[in-house]
């Protein structure tokens, strides 16, 4: 591929990342929806997001389930768990779970 190819095809993605991001913002008004759709759509967030962390905390790189406890992920994601449901914020969730993430790793070097 030479360089006017490969810069027809950034922006090409670019211009259709554009496009699909603003898509609800182009109409005037907003678009009539179901209230079961409506209803449907609070979770999808919290859905895409367990889809993405829960398999990163329960497989190992090759795509196996852990065989053993003696993984980091399992505790830094029960401690980071933990948190938010104690103080429900983002920030310290994600230090409190790093920080267990490193000290198994380095203190114990699982």
């Amino acid at each position: 591929m030479n360089d006017w190819m490969t810069a027809l095809a950034i922006l090409g993605l670019a211009l259709i990342t554009v496009l699909t991001r603003s898509f609800f913002m182009i109409p005037e008004r907003e678009i009539p929806m179901p209230d079961w759709a409506k209803q449907g759509l609070r979770y999808a967030p919290l859905a895409a997001l367990a889809a993405v962390v829960l398999p990163q905390i329960v497989m190992t790189p090759d795509g196996q389930l852990l065989h053993s406890w003696q993984d980091a992920r399992l505790y830094a994601a029960t401690v980071g768990t933990a948190y938010f449901f104690w103080k429900r914020g983002i920030l310290g969730t994600i230090l409190s779970g790093t920080a267990v993430m490193l000290a198994l790793r380095v203190g114990l070097g699982w």
